[in-house]
């Protein structure tokens, strides 16, 4: 779930930069306010109760928005985890109250403790493990909310009714009884919604059945086919427009995408954004395998929340922009198809779905857009320096949603491990992950992701999780460079590099990519900081000129530059040195120094004054050059070479040999 400043992409370039922090900022604003109520009593026993395995949902609710009540009836199909299962209990809100529970059609006996969130439930003779059976819970009430909380009666933009519910992370026990936990998802689902005629109501799968009741309502049968977790699924119900698109996978088949607008909301902007869909499905198709629910369908459910919440093939929209339409798409592989095992992980939802909108733009608008981006969740990132990725306290709405970890720096732990391992071994990761028979349709820990992250390339990735996603805050470079002539216009650098101690960790080990700028050409080195302070011994062919860490922002870091540390590799006037050897048979090397930026022109002439050999004749930048001589095709004799600048002329003798 995120929330967005509503800029579409193809904005002026000026104000990508702004959108993407904007939204980073405001992404989890309304999402907080929801978890907010939970936070007066987290009575709520999570992770769920483990003694039980749900295979099965079956929601037939009953709505009536003037009343702003529902009557429920939910059908929970479970196995036992244990040997002798003689109760267990289901999450659900005290607002919500109890008529019967039953077995088999026969009532069992049940609980609602005061001032727990819980249904407890006794269950008529023991189960064996692995044994299963199914209950009905029959219930009703209204349900708690505030503000844009988990289950909304609310109005559309023309006036008209609106229920929506958005569950995450424990709102689902806020309207129905279940397991609340991400870990354990139904094999499938059905929701039955039936409510006054006039209204849509949408949900997550395939409408298999719309029923005239002839008491003015009808009822809406959604049935989904894959396996599910509780707080994606949802009721998205209003007067809407259809808008159907489709997604063409391959040259004979396709797949609906269903969009339900509202009234006032259905205009060429909204469908055009819409219209964006089947690129965006299409590009995430290539690199992580296809779109997850091809036998359902996708599609987008307008609700009155300012932004979006990815339910299972139907994402509730609030905001219509590329951003928000890329993000929640995202989420149907991230998020739906692998689901985060506990909120402790949510980054493997939330920092992935963000990175997919790099992926995106990179992939729609080039290089440039991805590390617009990149560089502005690296801001968002350093905004907290306190909290992991990997969130400890999930009791905390602030510390689940907190858009400077969960978000932004999840999504450039992702923008760094594809430094580290390379684009092919990146999206091969990727892939693999959301394909893996362990965690596709199934729930994974960052543990998980992170072993099969070290099983695809191959590398011990211990020490880049340990720091950047359980340890806290980024590093603060410094470094300063040197370098020494060692003959035959090799040059050895040394690259001296310090951090600034940290607490968790004390530093950060990680491969930092050098570019080296001589006069001759441009290389890349990658060297491992494994130390506090460290010291690099580089060799290159030509006079070193610039060294850059990290050219290509690959480290969420700040960076420090101390300087050259020998003064004599920034010359402070022009010199020009005597040629070595000399005399010489037939080559020898002219070295000379240039203070700054010139017109540099070195030439060779014989005793009569003529021009016998050109050798420099271009601008050249502050340094120190080498530049060598062959006199192979010339007599043997006295020459000259003269050093000419805009503010310099120096003139030396060298004797040819043969």
């Amino acid at each position: 779930m995120k929330y967005y400043w509503h800029i579409m992409a193809f904005a002026f370039l000026p104000f990508l930069s702004m959108y993407s922090q904007a939204f980073l900022n405001n992404i989890v604003k309304e999402e907080k306010s929801n978890f907010e109520r939970f936070n007066k009593s987290l009575n709520i026993n999570y992770p769920g109760d483990s003694t039980i395995d749900v295979t099965y949902y079956k929601l037939n609710i009953a709505l009536n928005y003037d009343a702003k009540y529902l009557n429920g009836d939910v059908t929970i199909s479970f196995k036992s985890e244990s040997s002798n299962l003689t109760s267990f209990f289901l999450d659900l809100q005290n607002t919500m109250t109890v008529d019967s529970v039953r077995m088999n059609g026969n009532r069992i006996n049940f609980a609602q403790q005061a001032g727990q969130a819980k249904l407890e439930i006794n269950l008529p003779s023991a189960m064996g493990l692995n044994q299963e059976e199914s209950i009905d819970v029959f219930y009703g009430g209204s349900p708690a909310s505030s503000d844009f909380g988990s289950f909304t009666f609310g109005r559309d933009d023309a006036g008209g009714k609106t229920i929506a519910t958005l569950s995450e992370p424990y709102g689902a026990s806020d309207w129905w009884p279940c397991k609340d936990t991400p870990a354990d998802k139904a094999d499938s689902s059905d929701v039955w919604m039936t409510v006054e005629n006039g209204l849509t109501a949408v949900s997550n799968g395939k409408l298999m059945e719309v029923v005239d009741n002839g008491n003015g309502t009808h009822t809406f049968k959604w049935k989904n086919s894959y396996p599910i977790a509780q707080y994606l699924i949802s009721m998205a119900i209003a007067n809407y427009i259809k808008y159907n698109n489709y997604y063409k996978y391959s040259s004979t088949d396709s797949m609906l995408i269903s969009n339900y607008i509202w009234q006032n909301s259905y205009n060429s902007s909204t469908t055009y954004l819409l219209d964006l869909v089947p690129g965006m499905m299409k590009i995430f198709s290539d690199r992580f395998g296809p779109y997850p629910f091809l036998k359902e369908k996708y599609g987008n459910a307008q609700f009155s929340f300012p932004g979006g919440m990815e339910h299972q093939t139907i994402t509730s929209l609030g905001a219509y922009s590329d951003g928000v339409l890329v993000h929640e798409l995202a989420h149907q592989w991230f998020g739906d198809k692998v689901t985060c095992k506990t909120w402790h992980d949510v980054w493997l939802n939330e920092g992935f779905a963000t990175y997919c909108q790099d992926i995106y733009f990179e992939d729609k608008d080039g290089r440039q857009y991805y590390n617009i981006y990149i560089n502005s969740q690296m801001s968002s990132a350093k905004r907290d320096t306190i909290h992991s990725v990997y969130v400890n306290d999930i009791s905390s709405f602030e510390n689940i949603f907190n858009s400077a970890t969960s978000y932004a720096k999840g999504a450039i732990v992702l923008h760094m491990l594809r430094g580290i391992v390379g684009d092919s071994t990146f999206y091969n990761i990727l892939k693999t992950y959301n394909n893996d028979p362990g965690f596709a349709y199934n729930s994974a820990t960052t543990a998980e992701f992170q072993s099969i992250a070290e099983s695809v390339s191959g590398l011990d990735l211990n020490y880049f999780f340990k720091e950047w996603v359980y340890g806290v805050s980024y590093p603060v470079y410094s470094y300063n460079w040197n370098y020494i002539y060692t003959g035959n216009d090799i040059y050895q650098i040394t690259l001296n590099i310090q951090q600034q101690q940290r607490r968790h960790p004390q530093f950060f080990k990680m491969p930092v990519q050098i570019n080296i700028e001589t006069n001759s050409a441009d290389t890349t080195v990658t060297v491992f900081n494994d130390k506090l302070q460290q010291q690099f011994d580089i060799s290159v062919k030509g006079i070193p000129l610039q060294v850059t860490f990290d050219p290509g922002n690959l480290i969420l870091k700040d960076l420090i530059v101390t300087g050259i540390a020998n003064e004599k590799s920034v010359p402070h006037k022009f010199q020009l040195e005597q040629n070595y050897p000399n005399p010489f048979n037939p080559a020898t090397v002219i070295n000379y120094y240039i203070p700054h930026i010139t017109k540099v022109k070195l030439t060779i002439t014989d005793e009569l004054g003529r021009v016998v050999k050109t050798l420099v004749d271009k601008e050249q930048t502050a340094g120190q050059y080498s530049v060598p001589f062959n006199a192979k095709d010339l007599a043997s004799g006295i020459y000259f070479y003269t050093l000419d600048t805009e503010k310099f002329s120096q003139t030396k003798k060298m004797i040819f040999l043969k």
